[in-house]
């Protein structure tokens, strides 16, 4: 069985790879500790500068969290299941080096998430993006908070009650994307952009850095205590099972 990250390091700039391609890179209980303890192994590693986060294949960059998976979380199981995927973005936060989310497709719900928490994100033109939990009886209240960081409370709560998903031209002019490249120029102007920021003074860079993490975290248990008690509400009475079950049937 292949491994559910993949790691490679060029020139002191890692690559680390979510690789469940045929899924569309979504996230299950491992994938997300893989991230997790990947971002941890990365930043302490003396041979790594800085840090792209990017998925496998051309369709996806991550579509969110595993629906197969999710249909079969229990109510007592919610804090802990969401616990691990929320746990991915306190780790891209905490980490000192520079993350750079290499957006290869679609970003949605928390892949969606690990961009906006990213230092920078850089994307190609097929790149879509957006917070479709709602549409899967899921509550959007982490989603939210991430986007008050970025956007208003019109746009924010656009996202959020629509589940729609941003074109790549659309997110750049919001500024959700901050480059807006070639899918062949990817990887190439994620890493250019990972080696800038490690190049900076280190002590600037790390104050700032810290800055905006401090800024970030404020909110983070607030968020995620409400984003707990909402989806054991909406499991106990079936909702996301309902449509999960309905959209694995159609897609089985």
């Amino acid at each position: 069985m292949p491994n559910v990250t993949e790691i490679e390091i060029t020139d002191r700039i890692a690559v680390l790879r979510l690789n469940r391609p045929d899924n569309l890179n979504a996230l299950t209980i491992e994938l997300a500790r893989g991230i997790a303890d990947g971002l941890i192994s990365l930043d302490s590693d003396g041979a790594v500068d800085g840090i792209v986060l990017t998925g496998a294949g051309d369709r996806s960059f991550c579509a969110g969290v595993d629906l197969a998976e999710a249909h079969g979380v229990q109510v007592h199981e919610i804090e802990s299941w969401f616990g691990a995927v929320c746990n991915i973005y306190k780790q891209i936060l905490l980490t000192e080096k520079p993350v750079i989310a290499a957006l290869n497709g679609v970003a949605a719900g928390g892949g969606f998430q690990m961009a906006l928490v990213s230092d920078q994100r850089v994307a190609h033109p097929g790149t879509r993006m957006g917070q479709p939990e709602i549409n899967a009886g899921i509550p959007s209240i982490m989603g939210s908070y991430w986007m008050s960081l970025h956007l208003g409370w019109s746009r924010n709560q656009d996202l959020s009650m629509t589940g729609r998903l941003l074109g790549a031209e659309e997110a750049r002019e919001w500024g959700l994307i901050n480059h807006l490249v070639e899918r062949e120029d990817l990887l190439p102007k994620a890493r250019e952009i990972a080696r800038s920021f490690a190049d900076k003074p280190s002590v600037a860079w790390a104050r700032t850095k810290a800055r905006f993490r401090e800024i970030a975290l404020s909110g983070f248990d607030e968020a995620f205590r409400a984003g707990v008690l909402g989806q054991q509400e909406a499991y106990a009475k079936g909702q996301p099972q309902e449509v999960m079950a309905a959209f694995l049937k159609k897609k089985g």
